[in-house]
């Protein structure tokens, strides 16, 4: 038994297949991810559940109406963007908050991947393996592939879609959870006052 280096040309295959387990924005872009209705309120409500700071990833499910059925959030180890280990990564994820969608003929809840991270909101090689990673993972789990969101000092942007915003940012507080995510209160009904109101309107 010999050991050593692998050949050149074996490094540079390994290389290659490395480097194909990313998408490029163009390629995302035309991949047909759906959009979110409202990213914003995704966004503030992944943030103010769970609080994410550089080299943290966020996997969130939603379901038809792009409410937020489970969530995980991790951090990111200290190693090379692979698309593969990423997918590995969110797979294990996926499995341990939210069965799979395998025996459905069409995926019908829709994984999306907040990923917070230092630099500006430029697409990076590491975000393109986290496509791929992204992509990959939900089929595996038998969700749709939903939008890809990096959280930097600028502040938050959809990837492929050309949306986002200042707040939250990478070093933002989040917003306490009960305020990102209530509905707004109802109005009181009953009482003197209420009562004037309706008397008043009914006169008009």
């Amino acid at each position: 038994m010999t050991f050593g280096f692998a050949p050149a040309s074996a490094a540079a295959s390994m290389s290659a297949v490395s480097a194909n387990r990313l998408l490029e924005p163009a390629e995302w872009a035309a991949a047909g991810i759906p959009l979110l209705r409202n990213p914003r309120e995704v966004v503030s409500g992944l943030h103010a559940r769970h609080h994410p700071r550089p080299a943290t990833a966020v996997v969130a499910v939603l379901d038809p109406d792009d409410r937020l059925r489970a969530s995980a959030s991790f951090a990111r180890r200290p190693a090379p963007a692979d698309g593969w280990m990423f997918r590995n990564v969110l797979l294990a994820q996926l499995r341990r908050i939210i069965p799979h969608d395998l025996r459905r003929r069409t995926p019908v809840r829709t994984a999306v991947l907040l990923y917070c991270r230092e630099g500006d909101a430029r697409w990076t090689e590491e975000d393109g393996a986290w496509m791929w990673g992204l992509r990959d993972a939900c089929t595996l789990h038998g969700l749709r592939c939903g939008a890809y969101i990096t959280l930097t000092r600028d502040g938050w942007q959809v990837l492929g879609e050309g949306r986002g915003g200042r707040r939250p940012h990478s070093t933002s507080a989040p917003e306490p959870f009960a305020t990102s995510e209530a509905p707004p209160p109802l109005p009181r009904t009953g009482g003197a006052a209420s009562e004037i109101l309706r008397r008043a309107a009914a006169a008009r």
